[in-house]
């Protein structure tokens, strides 16, 4: 039987997107700033610990050649951040020159889907959630409900530092969390016998398992170290994937994050 020394080790950290994001839930970042860039830093030399020797993105394989000659650009001149490219250029980029890794990965897939379709059938005075809409309204309106401390701590996001923002986001209630509110509340949704709600859902989850197919295309040994920087949900998924998986085993970011 396989031991645990003998699995590929993990670091999955859940991030928010600096800059322009296309997602639901935005955080406000100045990532231009000289403080923002700071506490950048200091999360990438955090991270760096880790010692990686692979870094996956949230960027589609495809790109990996345009990714890496953005990489190879930053290298030329470390002493600016670039913000070209969000978390991945700022914070990726700054852990692979640390970590003397030579090129990143992205293993992105993309799909559409509705993330809005239960606030769009609770609205609408044409159709009536004929599901739970007791449980998909507290899960929208009230998620942290029999967590008050998670609750207080969400209800300050704001205020947070950015270290303190990244150890919520990493915390295992705060990654449950974004498997609901991004896919499982959607299974307390339907109108009159049908799954609208499911299928929706249906299509995030696969959107998932289709990066994590992409992760295990990444040539690796049991020697290599592999650092996945990704929005929360994605982290998310990919923990319920990698905990399963005899091939991996995971750190804990919040170990990282100090």
């Amino acid at each position: 039987m396989e031991t645990k020394c003998d699995k590929i080790k993990v670091l999955n950290m859940g991030i928010f997107h600096f800059g322009y994001t296309s997602d639901a839930h935005k955080t406000e970042f100045d990532e231009e700033s000289k403080e923002a860039q700071k506490e950048v830093r200091e999360i990438s030399e955090m991270i760096a610990k880790f010692r990686p020797t692979i870094i996956c993105v949230e960027k589609l394989p495809e790109k990996n050649d345009e990714l890496n000659a953005a990489y190879r650009a930053f290298l030329e001149n470390p002493s600016e951040l670039s913000t070209k490219d969000g978390e991945i250029s700022m914070i990726a980029f700054d852990v692979a020159r640390l970590s003397k890794v030579e090129k990143l990965y992205g293993i992105d897939h993309h799909m559409g889907y509705n993330y809005s379709l239960g606030d769009f059938i609770e609205n609408s005075p044409d159709y009536t959630n004929s599901i739970d809409p007791e449980t998909y309204l507290q899960l929208t309106n009230d998620p942290f409900k029999d967590y008050p401390e998670m609750a207080e701590r969400e209800k300050n996001y704001d205020k947070l530092s950015l270290l303190e923002k990244l150890k919520l986001i990493n915390e295992p209630l705060y990654l449950d969390y974004s498997i609901n509110t991004n896919a499982d509340k959607l299974l307390y949704v339907g109108i009159d016998d049908g799954f609208e709600g499911a299928d929706n859902a249906a299509l995030f989850y696969q959107r998932n398992m289709r990066i994590y197919s992409n992760l295990n295309r990444i040539p690796m040994t049991k020697e290599d170290r592999v650092f996945i920087l990704m929005g929360a949900a994605h982290t998310a998924f990919l923990r319920e994937f990698i905990k399963r998986s005899p091939k991996f085993e995971m750190a804990n970011t919040l170990d990282y994050l100090k």
